[in-house]
């Protein structure tokens, strides 16, 4: 293993530090527990979103705290499901009274200790609501969900549900909009190469130089299937005959697209995927209305991609366009 790390105790800290030091206009780090929260939190009137999982997938979560996105974010340990007390100690952190909305990526350990703190929250009186995002269309179940896994849906989940808040739109429907982009989004990724869990020291799985993994989770699970390489095209079209076939786009439709990097994957490489994205969407009359490419949600130094559409409708469309200023995606400011 080579890393630019000390310890692989200290990573967490030493990152929130890094942080903390990079942004301190847009963010705060709180430590035991650890959650990132925005500076000018409380924010008078306004819903507080709240999300967090495991470490290692940078930006999400906390380079989205910052105007019209989280509040806060609470990272667990690398590929771990934050605990119960940092969701609870961030909310009463971040509520300006206004409720509180939880936005969880559906892995078993997450939606648990989500569930946990939103229940310890209500008890003292605080108005908390949940909304889990589910889009990988890879798999059904997997090593560490319950249902399908939440991925790259939950960047628009975050940025869609925070231009909302940022409004001063009420719970309720901040909740339903949230809800809106995870019925109406989906996603797929594959690997290239696995990556290295600083505290384990040795790849979370093996692929061969001549292969790559189809429908690969952010955590290194496994997808569909192992598969022969491929160029690049080919692959490509294997991704998006997936997300169609689950969520059928007609001639007309407008997107959003994720074209995402897993860590390791040069931005050369996510431009060739996002052509034939582009190319096959144009192909039935598709729209792309917006499309983001870069690393958003990584899986470590892994090689690999992943794809995301959501599809739009107008309300949709204005809070994707709204004002946002974190540390990792910023525009209309």
């Amino acid at each position: 293993m080579k890393k630019l790390i000390n310890k692989p105790e200290d990573v967490v800290k030493e990152m929130l530090e890094g942080m903390a030091a990079a942004h301190p206009d847009l963010i705060k780090v709180h430590f035991e527990p650890n959650f990132i929260y925005r500076t000018d939190a409380p924010v008078k009137g306004k819903v507080a979103l709240i999300s967090g999982g495991g470490s290692g997938h940078e930006p999400l979560h906390g380079g989205y705290v910052g105007k019209g996105m989280l509040d806060a974010a609470c990272p667990g340990n690398v590929f771990t499901s934050p605990t119960p007390d940092q969701m609870y100690e961030a909310g009463k952190v971040v509520d300006s009274g206004a409720g509180i909305l939880f936005i969880v990526k559906n892995y078993t350990g997450d939606v648990m200790n989500f569930d946990m703190a939103a229940d310890l929250l209500r008890a003292e009186g605080y108005n908390v609501e949940s909304v889990v995002i589910a889009d990988d269309v890879a798999v059904e179940q997997s090593l560490y969900s319950a249902g399908r896994r939440g991925v790259g849906g939950t960047v628009f989940a975050e940025k869609i549900g925070g231009a909302a808040a940022e409004k001063g739109w009420p719970l309720e429907e901040v909740k339903r909009v949230v809800q809106k982009v995870a019925d109406n989004v989906r996603s797929i990724g594959i690997a290239l190469t696995p990556c290295t869990v600083p505290a384990a020291g040795k790849p979370t799985f093996e692929l061969e130089e001549d292969e790559f993994e189809f429908g690969i989770g952010i955590h290194g699970e496994p997808g569909r299937k192992r598969l022969k390489m491929k160029p690049a095209d080919e692959i490509v079209q294997m991704m998006m005959d997936a997300i169609l076939k689950d969520m059928p786009l007609e001639k007309g439709d407008e997107v959003a697209l994720l074209v995402n990097g897993m860590g390791g994957t040069p931005l050369m490489e996510l431009y060739i995927v996002n052509r034939k994205v582009s190319q096959i969407l144009d192909g039935i009359g598709v729209k792309r209305y917006k499309t983001l490419v870069g690393d958003y949600i990584t899986s470590l130094e892994m090689q690999g991609a992943s794809v995301t559409v959501l599809k739009l409708d107008d309300e949709l469309k204005e809070l994707l366009d709204a004002p946002v200023h974190t540390p990792a995606l910023r525009w209309g400011i």
